[in-house]
């Protein structure tokens, strides 16, 4: 790569976050709505008086989208159109809002301490912003605009997720599954649903206020008879009597020391023979693969906006972690490009691995 060619890639760079908050601010403003409730386009004095915006503001922020071809522009007449925008379904959409809105209310703000987190190892714009010392799974429980734009999300990724992930995994009937970090049961109920058989009970393992919460939803759901709750850190201590574990959307959270101090917890948890089924976004294995937006996302996203610490591994890296904790691997498969919407970030995998004695 040529000098120049170096200097251009910081370009795009620069532009990004304008880039980014110019294109959510159009939804946001309801302009990207009024242009499709109105095919035959409006103009930009139309647009703000429809949204309590200078005319000006509109045309300055659509000249990005008209680049883009997202909105079309009639020189003659003054009429903004939706252009490519027009063709993406309202479900589509709001996936994709859903994760922009996520990385504008938990991340975006926060990165701007991103160095300071890097060298403190603590999630310093959590405390700058919103005095919590902690992670932002701790601040979600005392803050509502996080709680809101985080939950939403990622409520919506594991109903998406979930099917795939129980489609390519064994569990036993009538097993007995322990969800590490299960949350407040959402997965212990795709569990039940998904692998139902006479017998089967799935226990979130969780910190204990969550329980309730948990408890409610099992109740709501009529699954209260088949799935319970266990309160407790991960890090102290991982109940026994379970023949299979889970861990999803959890590893990725930590460094190798704590990803290691958990794998080998599970295995002193489980009977040789017992199995752990893992969900967890990875980076590919050549990183320098364009088709995969881990490595531009999540190192930020979890040092700097989430935890301090943590971000995904390779699929070969966490393969080498399990057998360093007494696992012998049985499946690791990686979901394909093509069966991931366009515009969602994560690409995960699966891990499947029996206790060896």
């Amino acid at each position: 790569m040529t000098s120049d060619a170096t200097l251009a890639r910081f370009r795009e760079y620069m532009v990004g976050p304008s880039r980014f908050m110019t294109l959510l601010s159009t939804f946001e403003l309801g302009i990207i709505d009024k242009l499709r409730h109105t095919p035959a386009g409006l103009t930009a004095t139309q647009l703000g008086e429809a949204v309590g915006a200078k005319p000006d503001a509109i045309e300055q922020l659509l000249l990005l989208l008209v680049k883009e071809s997202f909105v079309a522009h009639d020189e003659e007449t003054g009429a903004y159109t939706l252009d490519a925008l027009a063709d993406v379904a309202e479900s589509d959409l709001r996936r994709a809002l859903a994760y922009m809105n996520l990385i504008k209310v938990t991340a975006l703000r926060q990165f701007f301490y991103l160095t300071q987190s890097v060298r403190t190892g603590s999630t310093v714009g959590l405390k700058e912003l919103y005095g919590v010392e902690g992670t932002l799974y701790d601040a979600v429980g005392e803050h509502r605009d996080l709680r809101d734009a985080w939950s939403k999300l990622m409520d919506t990724v594991t109903a998406n997720i979930d099917p795939w992930f129980f489609g390519n995994v064994d569990i036993p009937a009538g097993a007995q599954v322990l969800d590490v970090a299960g949350n407040t049961g959402l997965g212990a109920i795709h569990t039940y649903r998904h692998k139902a058989s006479p017998g089967l009970r799935v226990t979130t393992f969780d910190l204990p206020e969550k329980e309730n919460e948990a408890l409610a939803n099992f109740k709501e759901q009529d699954l209260a008879e088949h799935l319970s709750f266990i309160g407790g850190n991960v890090f102290d201590e991982i109940p026994k009597g379970f023949d299979t574990v889970l861990i999803k959307h959890f590893l990725d959270m930590f460094d190798k020391d704590d990803v290691l101090t958990i794998l080998r917890g599970v295995n002193e948890a489980l009977e040789v023979g017992g199995q752990v089924n893992i969900l967890v976004p990875v980076y590919p294995e050549n990183i320098k693969d364009t088709d995969n937006y881990n490595v531009d996302f999540f190192p930020a996203f979890f040092i700097g906006a989430a935890m301090g610490q943590g971000g995904p591994q390779k699929l070969s890296t966490y393969q080498s972690w399990l057998e360093e904790s007494g696992f012998k691997v049985t499946k690791a498969i990686t979901k394909a490009s093509s069966e991931i919407p366009r515009d969602v970030i994560p690409v995960q995998a699966i891990l499947s691995a029996t206790k060896v004695a």
